[in-house]
């Protein structure tokens, strides 16, 4: 867990205006969910919501060698865990505001948005985000061509 809890404290150190916090408890929920052979390559905090003003949906979000994974502690009780294989993406949007932007995330399932995210911080997600899942999508064709 460190090493997920470290990364996310160097991102918000490197991006002070991204709102977030209770990082060591919203890596274990991560942690906890990795399979045996997952290794994490990036993680970053972001709240889960599109409400600007709703700062209380503090996410770790980690990008691993098989699939994006994030994690939220519920502060008493219980915890949330979302998880999106390259075969359910489909879609990436970049929105910058004044102080802070947006990232929105298009699954088969679902809409994803990732706010109150520092401007400065928005080019390196999403590069992380676009080149981890071509480098997936890629695999994965290549796999589903390899079975048939």
């Amino acid at each position: 867990m460190a090493n997920i809890y470290q990364m996310v404290a160097e991102f918000k150190q490197r991006y002070p205006l991204t709102i977030g916090w209770r990082y060591r408890k919203n890596a274990s929920v991560i942690l906890k969910h990795l399979n045996p052979n997952e290794q994490v390559q990036y993680a970053f905090i972001a709240q889960k919501n599109d409400n600007p003003f709703n700062i209380l949906g503090s996410a770790v979000i980690a990008l691993t060698n098989e699939r994006i994974l994030i994690g939220r502690k519920r502060v008493v009780i219980g915890y949330f865990l979302d998880s999106i294989t390259p075969d359910l993406f489909n879609d990436l949007k970049v929105s910058g505001g004044i102080l802070w932007g947006k990232v929105y995330i298009d699954t088969v399932k679902e809409f994803i948005t990732l706010s109150n995210i520092s401007n400065q911080a928005l080019p390196e997600l999403e590069t992380a985000i676009s080149a981890f899942m071509m480098q997936q999508k890629k695999k994965y064709h290549r796999e589903d061509r390899e079975k048939k």
